[in-house]
């Protein structure tokens, strides 16, 4: 009997309850998300690990927690295996610790304890998949283009280029950016260290669990450079310097708040049954988003091969149903 591939997701909603912070959408992004991968991409609910932080999840997404279901996935995947993660909550850029890069950002996601997951740590991920093994991360936050270092860009700044905005059509929108300033001012009130150096923050709350960005000497960084077209994909909600919508009453979902960018992804899928390259979601996304008046851009990074090939690699099974 011939083998079945297996379909692996971590679905990741931050909302940041009761905090400055607070969003309103981004659990209800994955609940849905949950659905259409079973409905529409054969994935078994077994298969799919639900991490949120209002208290109906049996796991707290902190930076730990996000990583270590991470870090479980990639370690069961063998070749064939279609691995998926969803994140949809704040982002944030962060000065790059790297030599003579003193004015770039590097990229990162904000769990609900604020110990930062960045782009080094996703394209230390990508490198350990086995080859023949896919990795399509969506993620769904402010910042969030590069989000896989060094991951090939297809569709963003330098391809398909448009107007750039950092604003919001309507006033029920919220963005998906906590700023680098306000991260440092909440880690130092923690530690009660005084420095700007966010590295000491980081390693003084969070040890091991820390980024592998904060970890590791600066030489070693590189070890984690892509040297090869690898299996990586990354839909990102918008371009590293843009923000993301959180909207809180979209008329278009009946008053449901939801991620712009997930809930572009989600329409995109109901109107197209039959399956969809990588390239034609993302710039099927970008359509959606603009006609709504939202200005922000959806970006791909990945290899030439993959931004071709079907996303999520939807089984022929599932091709004719609904979703």
């Amino acid at each position: 009997m011939e083998k079945q591939n297996k379909r692996l997701a971590v679905l990741v909603g931050c909302n940041y309850p009761n905090t400055r912070n607070e969003l309103h959408g981004c659990i209800n992004d994955v609940l849905t998300m949950r659905d259409t991968l079973v409905s529409r991409f054969g994935f078994d609910p077994n298969h799919i690990e639900l991490l949120t932080d209002d208290g109906s999840a049996s796991v707290l997404p902190t930076g730990a927690n996000i990583k270590k279901a991470l870090d479980a996935m990639v370690d069961q995947a063998e070749p064939g295996d279609v691995l998926y993660f969803h994140y949809s909550g704040h982002g944030t850029r962060i000065p790059s610790l790297k030599p003579g890069r003193p004015f770039r950002q590097d990229e990162a996601i904000v769990p609900c304890d604020f110990n930062l997951i960045t782009d080094v740590d996703f394209r230390q991920l990508v490198n350990r998949l086995p080859k023949g093994a896919s990795f399509t991360i969506l993620s769904d936050s402010c910042h969030s283009g590069g989000l896989i270092d060094k991951e090939k860009e297809q569709i963003g700044p330098s391809h398909v280029t448009s107007e750039i905005s950092d604003t919001l059509s309507g006033s029920c929108n919220k963005t998906k950016a906590i700023p680098f300033e306000s991260i440092l001012e909440h880690l130092t009130s923690l530690t009660g260290i005084s420095t700007s150096d966010i590295a000491t923050h980081f390693l003084e709350l969070f040890a091991a669990d820390a980024s592998l960005k904060f970890r590791l000497p600066l030489l070693d960084l590189n070890f984690f450079e892509s040297l090869k077209p690898d299996e990586g994909i990354l839909l990102s909600g918008c371009q590293a310097n843009e923000t993301s919508a959180d909207m809180m009453n979209p008329v278009m979902t009946g008053g449901k708040a939801c991620g712009a960018f997930s809930n572009a992804i989600e329409m995109v899928l109901r109107k197209h049954e039959a399956p969809l390259s990588n390239r034609e979601v993302v710039m099927l996304a970008r359509v959606f988003l603009q006609e709504q008046g939202i200005e922000q851009h959806p970006c791909l990074y990945c290899n030439d091969e993959n931004a071709n090939a079907t996303f999520l690699y939807q089984p022929a099974a599932h091709q004719n149903s609904s979703s």
